[in-house]
């Protein structure tokens, strides 16, 4: 075996930090460099192919899990927010975390397993939190506790294979779990362009939504960098010219958010799942959900405001909780969360 084979040379960048995705290995292998994972945390920013749990010690208090509970983290993502709860479950106790994200949730659960949480603690399954209903039998007598943390995970939008982002070149493709369904590039070619604008407007309130939507039937896109191109040439001629850099990154930041929640029906998927937790619960149980768009936040609010009118929830969240203002420095991708709760009659 020669000694290239034996000794892999270390990726090559220019200038002093990594840029790319695929540049990080650093931050790509945290046992080995943590300390490099420290100093990207010190500039504010989320290692690549991890996440930073947000209002995790406000979500602690709200949930109070305590030794022999049954708890359900809906959205287990990179675990963050589990890996606080489990220790609070012992002895005894049991939390189930689901995810639909075939790529991400091995890995997660392998690190969750590396801390020391065996299958008796922590449950793993690959399902969508619709499907709430069907752990009915193994949980037994319902969930003192649940945690849904929606939108899209760091590692998701980090990794341009996953076509999540407009930074930088990838597949449209916008699937939480890439196995099932169709692409974001496969529904841009089927919709009209109406169809496309009404979608714009709806899931992210999209004021130039018909001029993006024109631009995006005129020659569908395969790729993130072709949409972000077609967003910022559909613009040119709409925003002045002082704010268009600022606006044309939120309708940007918007096209994206309101492609992927159409491709895997997050709407949809939320109302089927606040309808049917309530029966999921038990008396008193305690549910935290951290939302980042406002049609979520709308349906959340809405469906814990009928509970509490029609005697499943006895008590509910007047107003949302936000991140703090140094959660906020420390991580920008905070900015936009409110989470809400609701205690079980």
């Amino acid at each position: 075996m020669s000694d290239e084979t034996q000794h892999r040379r270390r990726i090559r960048y220019k200038g002093t930090h990594p840029r790319n995705f695929a540049e990080k290995y650093k931050e790509l292998d945290p046992q080995v460099h943590t300390q490099e994972l420290e100093k990207v945390r010190e500039r504010g920013h989320t290692p690549a192919g991890t996440h930073r749990p947000i209002c995790l010690q406000e979500i602690l208090e709200i949930l109070e899990p305590k030794p022999g509970e049954t708890g359900l983290d809906a959205t287990l993502g990179f675990g963050g927010h589990a890996e606080a709860i489990l220790p609070r479950l012992q002895p005894d106790g049991r939390l189930f975390g689901l995810d639909v994200d075939p790529l991400e949730l091995p890995r997660t659960e392998a690190r969750l397993r590396a801390l020391g949480f065996g299958a008796d603690l922590l449950v793993v399954k690959r399902m969508n939190f619709a499907g709430l209903p069907n752990l009915l039998p193994e949980i037994g007598g319902g969930l003192d506790f649940v945690l849904a943390d929606l939108g899209v995970s760091s590692m998701q939008i980090d990794n341009p294979a996953r076509g999540f982002t407009f930074k930088a070149e990838g597949p449209l493709d916008l699937r939480l779990n890439p196995q099932r369904g169709q692409p974001a590039s496969a529904l841009v070619q089927r919709l009209s362009a109406a169809e496309l604008a009404e979608i714009l407007v709806t899931n992210s309130d999209e004021p130039c939504a018909e001029a993006i939507a024109q631009a995006m039937k005129e020659a569908p896109a395969t790729t993130t960098r072709q949409l972000a191109n077609q967003v910022r040439q559909a613009l040119k001629g709409v925003l002045p010219e002082a704010t268009r850099e600022a606006d044309t990154r939120t309708s940007l930041q918007r096209t994206f958010q309101a492609l992927r929640i159409a491709v895997n029906d997050e709407f949809g998927v939320l109302d089927q799942f606040l309808a049917l937790l309530p029966r999921c619960l038990k008396p008193g149980a305690r549910v935290a959900i951290l939302t980042f768009h406002s049609g979520e936040d709308r349906r959340v609010k809405k469906a814990f405001q009928a509970g509490c009118r029609e005697g499943r929830y006895a008590r509910i969240a007047e107003a949302p909780i936000r991140p703090g203002p140094e959660e906020r420095r420390a991580n920008p991708r905070s900015a936009s969360a409110k989470l809400r709760w609701a205690i079980k009659a």
